[in-house]
């Protein structure tokens, strides 16, 4: 017995070895913001490795293709994107480097945009209209309906391509669902008050918030979208705002804050900066995080008027 022990002992380490890489193989997802690498890990677990190719702090508009990301594409076994054309600088260029798996209408291709009813659907755009995406207002994942929506697609495709693991993936869909519904009930009660109200925006990043929470866009600091402020077009907001009020003014962590700041001063108006997604303030550092720290903000800029 002692000598048959002895010898599994010094057999099993070399079972392992040469054991399948792919039973102990990760299914690498390549994300291209913040938010949907917080939904992968959420849908993937421990089953998944996750890459986000951007930070809290880039704008996923102006991304260079490094050869770091080129790399990173290569390996993936998922791309999970907001589309619309949101990456359009960068993300064809990482797609012509990777694997047929990874192509558009296959089944490690997945844009958010695709899935979800866009806001904002351009009929004719030209070079005039400033960065406008003809697909529709790229910033879905501030509907957290739509976070669902990508979740259970997600779900399925990893199931596709981890079949072994497809019950996993499934469960760990259902608990999230089903936390994530409880959630918006919450969120959806807590900021019954803002609905209706007039806010002033610096980018249309959040149209999607304000079209769930029933809010009113009454004004943009761009001119047009991705044209940062002009002193007439700042002037002739003002003007309008004399007369009809905003309750707040909304900028991202990312935008610049001088245009919101002057107009703040002039109006009288509270100027506030939200989260736009997973990492862009301490608070805000998983999906139901964001949403708590955004709705708070928000209410917190309601009660002070």
């Amino acid at each position: 017995m002692k000598h048959l022990l002895a010898f599994l002992s010094f057999l099993l380490p070399g079972l392992l070895f040469l054991a399948p890489a792919d039973s102990f193989a990760k299914v690498n997802v390549f994300a291209c913001e913040p938010e949907w690498a917080a939904l992968a890990q959420e849908i993937g677990g421990d089953k998944v490795e996750v890459f986000a190719a951007t930070s809290a702090t880039q704008d996923p508009h102006y991304i260079r293709a490094r050869p770091s990301l080129i790399s990173k594409a290569r390996k993936a076994d998922l791309l999970l994107c907001s589309g619309a054309s949101l990456e359009i600088g960068w993300l064809p260029i990482l797609l012509q480097k990777a694997s047929s798996n990874l192509q558009p209408g296959s089944i490690g291709y997945l844009m958010a945009a695709d899935l979800v009813t866009m806001l904002e659907v351009s009929v004719m755009v030209d070079r005039s209209m400033g960065d406008v995406h003809p697909e529709g207002n790229p910033h879905v994942h501030l509907n957290p309906y739509n976070l669902m929506t990508v979740g259970k697609v997600l779900a399925e495709r990893l199931s596709g391509i981890d079949s072994e693991n497809a019950s996993f993936y499934k469960d760990r869909y259902r608990d999230f669902s089903s936390r994530f519904r409880a959630a918006i009930s919450r969120w959806e009660s807590e900021a019954a008050v803002l609905k209706g109200k007039p806010v002033v925006v610096h980018h249309k990043s959040f149209a999607y918030l304000i079209d769930w929470l029933g809010m009113k866009r009454v004004g943009t600091l761009e001119p047009k979208p991705g044209i940062p402020p002009t002193t007439s077009h700042l002037k002739n907001l003002l003007r309008e705002l004399r007369s009809a009020p905003a309750d707040m003014i909304i900028r991202a962590h990312s935008d610049p804050d001088d245009a919101s700041e002057w107009l703040s001063e002039k109006t009288g108006t509270k100027a506030i900066v939200l989260p736009y997604t997973v990492g862009s303030d301490k608070q805000s550092d998983d999906l139901f995080a964001l949403f708590d720290r955004i709705i708070a903000l928000l209410k917190g800029a309601n009660d002070r008027q």
